[in-house]
């Protein structure tokens, strides 16, 4: 599949902290998962982790740094001002001209945009407009095709990096795990729902007891909740064959259901 013929698709979860090796080394050894790039870029650092199988079926988790803030301290102010714990939600767009006008179209106010790359342009939506996290939109033409084929291409060369600057991984302590879906709050149920499946244009898959379950493309998965007495945003991470929940980075990981 490629985006350019793709609805959107759900690409990962960014998770921010000062010190990202502890969740990388959780993610590698208890979970299994596979690095599978990473490098430096303006006042941040960052690295994708796969939770899930070789054959595609899970998700990434993208872990973020703050670096060489004196040039951008973006990353760095929102670490002090909120600690650690998830920052944004990625989705491939097959246009990002095309995505800010159906966003600005329903009332959102595109931010950081920035098409000066052909390889990756980018926007981002601010939790006000997103329903209580961020959204990054992106548009690449680096696309490895099915999350297989990436995997199976990690395999045969490592990680692309550029550079490296992450920690050694620890060797996997069982059978991969797989990252199953990220679990949102919202006290706006059914406009939330209309957020991530009409605009973002995920696939509703279920629907029970003030939860509703959607799914893009390649298989990531979203599942929105009901949750008037907290504010919106990220909740935790299911995760197949984690055996107890954990609180990693700020983000709470818990066993799928």
């Amino acid at each position: 599949m490629t985006l350019a013929n793709a609805r959107f698709d759900f690409d990962h979860i960014a998770i921010a902290a000062t010190d990202t090796a502890p969740a990388l080394r959780f993610l590698t050894g208890a979970l299994g998962g596979t690095v599978i790039f990473g490098g430096q870029s303006i006042g941040f650092r960052p690295m994708q982790v796969w939770v899930g199988d070789q054959a595609g079926n899970g998700m990434a988790v993208e872990l973020l740094e703050p670096w060489e803030p004196e040039r951008n301290d973006f990353l760095a102010r929102f670490v002090e001002r909120r600690g650690d714990g998830p920052h944004h939600l990625t989705f491939k767009v097959p246009s990002l001209d095309d995505a800010l006008e159906r966003a600005r179209a329903a009332g959102a106010t595109p931010v950081k945009v920035d098409t000066s790359d052909p390889e990756w342009k980018e926007a981002f939506l601010m939790p006000r407009d997103a329903h209580g996290t961020v959204v990054q939109l992106a548009e690449s033409d680096g696309d490895f095709g099915t999350r297989a084929q990436l995997l199976e291409y990690v395999a045969a060369n490592g990680p692309n990096s550029h550079p490296r600057w992450w920690v050694d991984p620890l060797p996997a302590s069982a059978a991969p795990a797989q990252l199953r879906r990220v679990v949102l709050g919202t006290p706006t149920l059914d406009a939330t729902v209309s957020f991530f499946a009409d605009f973002l244009e995920g696939e509703i898959e279920a629907k029970r007891d003030g939860r509703v379950e959607l799914v893009w493309p390649r298989g990531a998965r979203i599942a929105i909740e009901h949750r008037p007495d907290k504010p919106p945003g990220v909740d935790r991470l299911e995760v197949a064959g984690l055996a107890e929940p954990v609180e990693l980075i700020g983000a709470h990981l818990v066993p799928a259901p």
